[in-house]
């Protein structure tokens, strides 16, 4: 075989974690979804991992790992999140490294990345080092072996950049082919470790004439191999430059529509003369295969098993491929360039004219934004030096270290990490400032993420959120004796122009959204008192990043008003800091409350603001409590608004549906009482008043709302609401209520998997998949179908081995199974025949 294929998919999303809480918060423009994570590992990671392949008729046949068939990178920070939220899709993943490497000889699929995708050419060389080892790092933690390959974030490049990659031990990268300057043929082929020889002087024409460099720069280098890039130390790294005409037709011109397409399309890239090996290899950011496509994990698996049966070419990746044919050709990299950025890397530094959509908006912010950021990176990397160095022997070979306080993060490692790299003589506070400034870098490299510069203004979401970090680092560097560099950075964002006449610049943009967002121990225990009134919390309670440890917890009652009063001792995990505050909460029900908080000012202290309270309390005596809270807690009350944003969406439902519940019932009684006209109404063809197509429309959605929420599935019900729906005309809000009834049937699935012999469970989850057939929008089946199709393989021959034998209950369970199966548009004979999980 001469002809080989790779499909490379980088599959990456930014850090989206609130730097306080690392956690990320609710985000409302990825509803019904918790956040874009969620939502885009629903559309793309987690399909990808069970792909379907379909019959001719349109019936899935096979299940297939697509990330075990390709080549592939995911972000570490989003496999962070994986594993701790998408743990079935985390492990398909690291499963489908581990049948690469069977498939493709011993090499793995799975490259590393850069660890948080910063724009390497623009990083000091301190920080590119850290990026490469946390990247490596991070892959050897999750995949358990060295990677062969690193993913450069937005393919952006540096001789230097190389160079180090090459040290650490990666031997090759991909890169766009308008990355390429000059090539030449290798004079032998080189070792992809180790010293080279110099490089001869291309000017002197000492060089046979077959040996000299022949410039690409604007032409289309030759995909089809790897090249070998001699680098400043003498090392060598491999590259190979994708094909872009066929990359770029998966990610802008539909070539996804149909796996048939794809297939055409890699086929037609081959050169049909040439009698040597060619690899035909293609990369796009990995969304594009479900999230940005819809169904393009089909068509991706699809094009992978029709290569692979057909035989037209064989399926590779960049590991394999460079054992069997190593670099002929040599080439010499244009530096300071990246796929995303016609103008070198000015995307991320300057107003170059590339836009996301906007062409009218400019992009002057972005220069004055990366030197504001440099800035603040220099000013704390001078103080992480000086003062992390009376401490810690080498300060930056110990923030290269950290990564393993994220990998791990045990109060174990935490003790083992400050025992490698501190000075003799440390102490448990040494202990605390150590993990204090190793959080510290950790949120000055987040700060130079890529995509706070990719999008069109300053105030966009992405940018926001690396002024988050940023806000972080100086939080940090004050807690640290750090000389404040806010006013500094300040008068630097200033500069920065947004394009939202509202927001008028940086300085103003952080202000907004970025000075109010850090946390103090005091409005975490505020989140803790307050959430109190609402929740029950033991003994120890985890607040994301935080552990909360109740000293003491009272809480008096009088109809809907309640004291409360505590003690309660806060640590935070990242740096092992800790504090015990006092908190007093006055609740008058609904959304008045009143809430202070300080500072623990001991036993004594407290237990008199405890006896004060107490005695007004038993004369019911409201604005002598208030008043009381406001002489010893000071002036700054919390209320629901102190809430995150998580619990205080949370509490919220609770209140509103206690509120609404009145409301409801006027509505329902509306619907009850007027039904009998607005059905006569409908069959005249007659348009539903206003008052009552209002009242209807939140009838239903409040009624179907319970019903898909109900543990037990009442399939009746919700017919007959979406039925009066669709017949009263009403407007279904479609996304949330698909979203809701997936996870119902998710639910029932799940019941009948526990116990898949149980034809009970199994006949109310085929009554389920046949309303969500009928619905007027379309329900994710994803997850039930998957439950059923793996029985196939796994009980379906044994049971109907049994109902061939006359057995009554197997016949019965045989025929249910072929129902269900049928209704989920599963090809039942002809995935037993053929195993049906393709690997």
């Amino acid at each position: 075989m001469t002809r080989f294929i790779c499909i490379h998919g980088h599959f990456y999303q930014p850090p989206r974690e609130n730097p306080w809480l690392d956690e990320i918060e609710l985000q409302d423009s990825a509803h019904p979804f918790h956040d874009w994570n969620e939502r885009i590992s629903t559309e793309c990671y987690a399909p990808n991992a069970v792909a379907r392949i379909l019959n001719p008729a349109g019936k899935i046949v096979q299940l297939s790992n697509n990330y075990s068939k390709i080549s592939f990178n995911f972000g570490p920070t989003l496999l962070s999140w994986m594993e701790q939220h998408a743990p079935d899709v985390y492990a398909a993943i690291l499963e489908a490294d581990r049948l690469s490497i069977e498939r493709f000889g011993g090499h793995g699929s799975a490259m590393a990345q850069v660890y948080n995708h910063m724009i390497m050419p623009l990083a000091n060389r301190r920080d590119k080092i850290t990026q490469i080892v946390w990247g490596i790092r991070d892959f050897e933690h999750r995949f358990g072996r060295m990677p062969e390959g690193m993913w450069l974030a937005e393919t952006a490049v540096d001789l230097e950049t190389l160079d180090l990659l090459a040290e650490h031990g990666i031997r090759f990268t991909v890169l766009s082919p308008y990355q390429a300057h000059c090539i030449r043929p290798l004079a032998g082929v080189a070792p992809l470790a180790g010293p080279s020889a110099e490089d001869p002087d291309r000017t002197t024409g000492a060089l046979p004439i077959d040996l000299m460099w022949r410039e690409v720069t604007g032409a289309r280098i030759d995909p089809k191999e790897p090249y070998l890039q001699r680098l400043p130390s003498g090392r060598t790294i491999a590259i190979f430059f994708y094909d872009a005409p066929v990359s770029q037709a998966v990610a802008f011109e539909r070539l996804l529509a149909k796996g048939e397409y794809l297939v055409q399309r890699l086929m037609g890239a081959f050169l049909p003369d040439r009698a040597a090996p060619q690899l035909v290899h293609i990369a796009t950011d990995g969304e594009s295969y479900g999230h940005h496509s819809a169904h393009g994990d089909m068509a991706l698996a699809y094009a992978l098993h029709s290569i692979e049966t057909q035989g037209v070419a064989q399926l590779t990746n960049y590991g394999q491929y460079l054992e069997m044919f190593p670099p002929t050709m040599e080439v010499d990299i244009l530096e300071r360039t990246a796929w995303s950025c016609a103008h070198g890397v000015d995307r991320w530094r300057a107003d170059c004219g590339c836009n996301s959509g906007r062409p009218v908006w400019r992009q002057q912010w972005r220069g004055p934004l990366r030197a504001a950021l440099d800035g603040l990176r220099d000013h704390v990397g001078a103080a992480f030096e000086r003062e992390a160095g009376k401490i810690l022997r080498d300060p930056w070979a110990a923030r290269d270290d950290a990564i393993s306080l994220r990998l791990l993060g045990t109060p174990e490692e935490r003790a083992a990490f400050v025992q490698r790299h501190a000075r003799s003589g440390w102490t448990s506070h040494d202990r605390v400032r150590v993990m204090q400034w190793m959080e510290l870098q950790r949120n000055a490299l987040l700060m130079y993420t890529s995509c706070g510069w990719f999008f069109d203004d300053i105030s966009g979401i992405e940018t926001v959120q690396i002024l988050m970090y940023a806000g972080r680092v100086l939080q940090l560097a004050r807690e640290l004796g750090v000389a404040d560099y806010e006013p500094t950075f300040l008068q630097q964002l200033e500069l920065a122009p947004s394009n939202v006449p509202e927001h008028r610049n940086g300085r103003v943009v952080y202000e907004k959204f970025v000075a109010t967002a850090p946390l103090t121990w005091e409005k975490i225990a505020a989140h803790y008192a307050i959430s109190s009134l609402f929740e029950e919390y033991g003994p120890v309670t985890q607040l994301f990043g935080y552990l909360a440890e109740i000293a003491d917890y009272e809480s008096l009652e009088v109809g809907k008003v309640r004291l409360v009063l505590g003690r309660v001792r806060l640590t935070e995990e990242t740096t092992a800091e800790c504090a015990q505050l006092m908190f007093g909460v006055l609740y008058f029900g609904d959304h008045n409350l009143n809430c202070g908080v300080k500072l623990d000012p001991g036993d004594a202290a407290y237990q008199r603001i405890r006896q004060q309270l107490g005695e007004c309390w038993s004369r019911l005596d409201y604005p002598q409590i208030i008043r009381l809270m406001d002489r010893e807690f000071g002036q700054a009350a919390y209320s629901l608004a102190s809430l995150f944003r998580d619990e205080q969406r949370h509490v919220l439902r609770r209140l509103l549906k206690a509120n609404l519940a009145e409301t409801e019932a006027t509505y329902a009684r509306i619907v009850h009482e007027h039904q009998p006209l607005m059905r006569f109404l409908q069959q005249l063809n007659a348009p539903l008043p206003r008052a009552f197509m209002l009242a209807a429309e939140h009838w239903l959605h409040s009624n179907l709302r319970q019903a898909m929420d109900h543990e037990s599935p009442d399939f009746d019900t919700i017919q007959a609401l979406i039925r009066d729906a669709v017949q009263w005309g009403i407007h279904l809000e479609q996304a949330e209520l698909a979203y809701r009834f997936g996870k119902l049937l998710a639910r029932v699935a799940e019941h009948w998997h526990a116990d898949p012999t149980a034809v009970d469970r199994m006949q109310l989850l085929g009554r389920g998949v046949s309303l969500a057939r009928s619905l007027p929008f379309v329900v994710d089946l994803w997850k039930v179908q998957n439950l059923v199709f793996r029985k196939i393989q796994s009980l379906f021959p044994r049971i109907a081995l049994q109902a061939a034998g006359h057995r009554e209950s197997a016949q019965q369970w045989v025929q249910e199974f072929t129902q269900l199966a049928e209704r989920l548009n599963l090809d039942i004979e002809f995935a037993r025949e053929i195993g049906g999980i393709a690997r």
